[in-house]
């Protein structure tokens, strides 16, 4: 690079990162928009609003729009006063669909934070091919986070966590463990506190045979903390406690399978209900010789599934999808029946809309036409369902616009890592206009860059990179923190993390609470 700019001689003159070049990458990704619109015609959009408080306990929104192309970050929004004032955040939303485009919105994903505004009213009345939809990824935490509080997980989990904080915060036994596992961790940090617990455990059981060597072995028997391991001795010694270690990962991991699915931005809509279906079956499974405990997790799921995750949509969608309609082995296709028609109802308002719908579902149901031609039937597990309706639809092309559009969705917000500075300072009161523009084109341009990116990252979705040595499986709570300062904020950090310590480095890096709980 120095030998690039050499090249440019004395005279040469650097771009500003706040002008020039930040107003040419925003360009670049106006001009990425602009071809992602163009999908939007044949499969629409998703609206994805995420709700979140700042260290002022500032309520803001961030809006981001999604297609089977991509996700774009599209605005944030200072919101405190929105909330008590419905007609404001009316209009908020409102904006956000003129802005995006009223014929391309399938539907819009919001929070349980939105639940007491009545906007999903406003929505529905005004917008009435638009869907409202829940974010299965809060709703698949809250099924974790409740898991959790089950008198035996919460033991376990803090059992647990009494062995995570002592090698933690022992240097001399990190470093002998990770030297017997070969470099790996015994715990993990996942995108938010349910996850990180069921995580954990993962890992812990991987390592329970290296975990129960280290304390027996040599190097460790000369360890000056030996005597402060007698309690992690003792728990790691319990077969009662292993034992629950194993069942909490049994039964959490269908659910977190679900909820990998879901957050990765690819449209998923038309597989959750099938993926549901099978966690609460492998949870049945597992349990199958005790009924008890089968209905106190199955009792949590369907309650959730049914007030706060199922979705008409959902139902449509799975009705849709090919490697659902055609599988012998479902069972619970007649149930989609009647969410189906609704959703047909909506989307094609007239009875000269829906004049051949009834010929058409029957042609697909019975893979008439196309829909039963060798190539049909072969991609009908292999393709994703949008494609496959783009592909062999034609045979019942109403019913292959609406299921392109429907299928085209995702299911849950992203679990984007937020700028927490960049939108502090946006939305500071005593920015001028200059910097606030600036700003907004700052945080624009990241959030847009780190979407493209992770459109070609093969990470874990619900994982986070680094181990959280603030969370509750590391920091000893009868230590003073040096990030003590934090507690100046109050309610503003409950169920949530405003910064993050990097393990391995003194770095902090900036985080927000969120309102959803992820």
């Amino acid at each position: 690079m120095l030998d690039a700019v050499a090249k440019c001689g004395p005279g040469f003159v650097a771009p500003s990162p706040k002008t020039e070049w930040l107003d040419r990458v925003k360009s670049d990704i106006s001009l990425q928009l602009k071809d992602t619109e163009k999908e939007w015609v044949t499969t629409g959009c998703t609206i994805i609003a995420e709700a979140w408080t700042d260290n002022k306990s500032r309520a803001l929104i961030n809006f981001s729009v999604s297609s089977p192309s991509r996700i774009f970050f599209h605005k944030s929004v200072d919101a405190s006063s929105y909330f008590k004032n419905s007609k404001c955040l009316a209009d908020l939303f409102d904006s956000v669909i003129q802005d995006i485009g009223q014929e391309h919105i399938v539907q819009i994903i919001m929070d349980n934070s939105f639940c007491y505004t009545g906007i999903s009213n406003h929505l529905l009345q005004n917008y009435a091919t638009i869907f409202v939809s829940p974010c299965a990824s809060q709703c698949l935490n809250i099924i974790l986070e409740e898991f959790s509080k089950v008198d035996w997980v919460n033991q376990c989990i803090s059992q647990a966590q009494v062995i995570s904080k002592f090698v933690y915060n022992n240097s001399p036994v990190l470093d002998l463990l990770r030297k017997l596992t070969g470099g790996q961790d015994i715990i993990r940090s996942g995108v938010t506190r349910s996850v990180s617990n069921f995580l954990s455990l993962q890992s812990m059981m991987k390592q329970k045979a290296r975990l129960k060597h280290m304390f027996n072995c040599p190097e460790y028997t000369t360890n000056t903390n030996k005597p402060q391991s007698i309690s992690c001795v003792n728990i790691l010694e319990d077969n009662d406690f292993w034992r629950a270690v194993e069942e909490s990962v049994a039964i959490s991991e269908p659910i977190l399978k679900v909820l990998r699915e879901v957050s990765t931005g690819k449209p998923a809509v038309g597989s959750i209900y099938e993926l549901m279906s099978k966690a609460k079956e492998s949870i049945r499974t597992y349990y199958i010789m005790d009924e008890n405990k089968h209905k106190v997790f199955s009792d949590i799921v369907d309650t959730n599934w049914c007030e706060h995750l199922h979705s008409p949509l959902h139902a449509a969608a799975a009705f849709l999808n090919p490697s659902i309609q055609y599988n012998p082995e479902i069972k619970f296709l007649t149930s989609l029946k009647e969410d189906f028609f609704k959703v047909l109802e909506k989307l094609l308002p007239t009875s000269d809309l829906r004049r051949d719908i009834t010929n058409q579902i029957f042609t697909f149901t019975r893979a008439k036409g196309m829909f039963g031609c060798n190539l049909a039937m072969e991609a009908r597990d292999s393709v994703s369902p949008g494609l496959w309706w783009e592909q062999f639809g034609d045979s019942a092309p109403v019913l292959q616009r609406v299921a392109i559009r429907i299928l085209s969705q995702v299911c849950s917000g992203y679990n984007l890592e937020r700028q927490w500075s960049t939108f502090q300072q946006m939305h500071w009161e005593r920015r001028n206009k200059i910097d606030r523009e600036i700003l907004n084109k700052l945080a624009y341009v990241n959030q847009n860059l780190k979407l493209g990116r992770m459109i070609t990252l093969e990470t874990d979705p619900i994982a986070l990179e680094d181990i959280d040595m603030m969370s509750e499986w590391v920091e000893e709570a009868e230590n003073p923190s040096p990030a003590q300062w934090l507690d100046r904020f109050g309610t503003a950090l409950d169920g949530g993390d405003l910064n993050t310590r990097q393990f391995g480095g003194a770095i902090f890096s900036a985080n927000d609470h969120n309102i959803f709980g992820l």
